[in-house]
């Protein structure tokens, strides 16, 4: 009797498992199913769907996708190219079902944009209706592609490959905590990150919260012509998706323009509102500093027209800078041509395009030097001599122009300020109302020069304290005595007109009448 009922009870346990075998393929297909239609309001469709019994259930799945049900209209937003993983066979049965660990291959994430959706026709969300019979507690994805979709159909959408994703904690309702490392488009570069997303808002996902932090390195900033340098970034970021709060440090220590060639360390510090659906990013400020040069500017970068790059328009103020630093970072000659400090204002616009960035940036602003000094001999000694002539010491300047000063004990160099509004375009810088004051001198000019030092194009006039028979001096001032009258103007000893033309190693002085 007691071998017939333990033959009785292992028939019995046998056909229950037969039983759970055959069905536990459909009810589990229904159950994934039914979980991901309930958390993502979504039309779920299912390819190949297998389970096998090794110590449980062993799953697979392949071609996944799901479309919201909000708008069917609009490209699936998730989809898998295969997944497995694995369970207990009594766990079928059980409501919510646990998963230890889910396999993701080929997941494709397509965020809609928050402006074309919310034009759509509301469907009825399903969202808070039922439970969710699946719970996970790691999702490790291989080969996920992040792609931000745009409305402006004349854009290219924003593509981004996440080599290795793994999300953990994921259920209902709640944030699931991600780690990630991806390579960023442009520049290109490598990204670590890790935090938290969700819960997920169905009917909207850009509204979808995440926070976490980053590292950004070895990105290489060559990949956007005209520039050069290996920058690296770190911060930490918060918010929903379409306004995610990023504050940040860069560092690149061999950054340069091509149209200087020269590298400086470039750091910064930024508080950053970034669209994480576009890509806009709206700089609230960015501190950068430079050699002896500290910068703040504050802006936006948004996409391009064709979608391809993105346009940067900027506010930038240099409260107590040095020329000779912009001069190194923004112009080709091997020294300055002037030091001192300097004071800016500008608008910064550089839009995208395949040119580099010397010949797209363009520049419109004000700016002030004062105390500064010319590195280049040539043109200091003719500062020197114009500002004793101007002052009437025309001995004195004559002796500086024949060398005949005391080698070792030479006369101080006599400092200038200079101020003016100014534009750069195409390469070239043009002052329209450029005022050059020395002792006993001011200089009133307009015209443009070259950023690579090739051209000097100015004219205008020289106001002097002196009288012109007291600038020559000697016996040819005593000559041009008569002409006293004619060229006191306007309060000044004598008013001229000028040209300053050449280049920057061979710069010519003279008359403009």
């Amino acid at each position: 009797m007691i071998l017939a009922f333990v033959a009785a009870l292992i028939i019995a346990g046998l056909i229950a498992a037969q039983y759970a075998i055959h069905h536990a393929e459909p009810m589990l297909r229904a159950k994934v199913i039914e979980s991901l239609s309930q958390r993502f309001n979504s039309q779920v469709q299912l390819g190949e769907f297998h389970v096998a019994v090794l110590k449980g259930l062993e799953v697979e799945g392949k071609d996944l996708s799901l479309r919201s049900n909000l708008d069917p209209s609009l490209p699936p937003q998730i989809r898998v190219g295969q997944f497995t993983f694995h369970t207990g066979l009594l766990d079928v049965f059980r409501s919510p079902m646990h998963i230890d660990q889910v396999n993701l291959n080929g997941l494709v994430l397509m965020i809609p944009p928050k402006g074309e959706r919310s034009a759509m026709p509301k469907a009825k969300s399903k969202k808070g209706h039922g439970k969710i019979s699946i719970e996970i507690s790691k999702i490790v994805c291989n080969d996920t592609v992040l792609t931000l979709m745009t409305d402006d159909p004349s854009k290219t959408p924003m593509r981004f490959e996440i080599h290795a994703l793994t999300l953990k904690r994921v259920g209902a309702h709640k944030p699931m905590h991600f780690d990630a490392q991806l390579v960023n488009p442009k520049p290109v570069g490598t990204i670590d990150t890790s935090g938290t997303f969700g819960p997920w808002d169905a009917d909207q996902p850009s509204n979808s919260p995440v926070t976490g932090t980053y590292s950004f390195t070895h990105a290489d900033l060559s990949t956007t012509h005209g520039i050069t340098g290996i920058l690296s970034s770190k911060g930490k970021y918060s918010g929903p998706l379409d306004t995610i709060t990023v504050d940040g440090t860069t560092d690149t220590p061999d950054f340069s323009v091509d149209v200087s060639g020269h590298p400086v360390n470039l750091s910064t510090k930024f508080h950053a509102i970034v669209n994480g659906t576009n890509g806009n990013t709206y700089l609230q400020p960015v501190q950068a500093h430079f050699l002896n040069t500290d910068v703040t500017a504050k802006g936006y970068v948004v996409r391009g027209k064709g979608g391809k790059g993105h346009d940067i328009y900027l506010d930038v103020v240099i409260d107590n800078g040095r020329i000779e630093d912009l001069l190194t970072i923004g112009a080709k000659t091997d020294s300055p041509v002037m030091k001192g400090p300097v004071q800016l204002k500008t608008k910064f616009d550089l839009p995208t395009g395949k040119a580099s960035v010397s010949h797209r940036l363009k520049l419109e602003g004000t700016f002030s030097v004062h105390d500064a000094l010319f590195t280049n001999l040539k043109i200091q000694e003719k500062v020197d001599e114009l500002s004793l002539r101007a002052r009437g010491k025309s001995d004195d300047a004559k002796q500086l122009s024949q060398k005949k000063v005391s080698a070792s004990n030479p006369p101080p160099a006599i400092p200038v300020s200079v101020t003016s509004p100014f534009t750069l375009a195409n390469q070239k810088v043009t002052l329209s109302n450029l005022v050059f004051k020395t002792q006993g001198a001011e200089i009133q000019l307009s015209g443009n020069y070259a950023l690579d030092g090739k051209q000097f194009d100015f004219t205008g006039h020289a106001r002097m304290d002196a009288s012109v028979s007291n600038i020559v001096g000697g016996w040819k001032g005593k000559l041009l005595t008569p002409l006293n009258p004619f060229l006191s103007k306007n309060g000044a000893g004598t008013q001229i007109p000028i040209k300053i033309t050449g280049t920057q190693s061979d710069p010519h002085f003279g008359l403009n009448f």
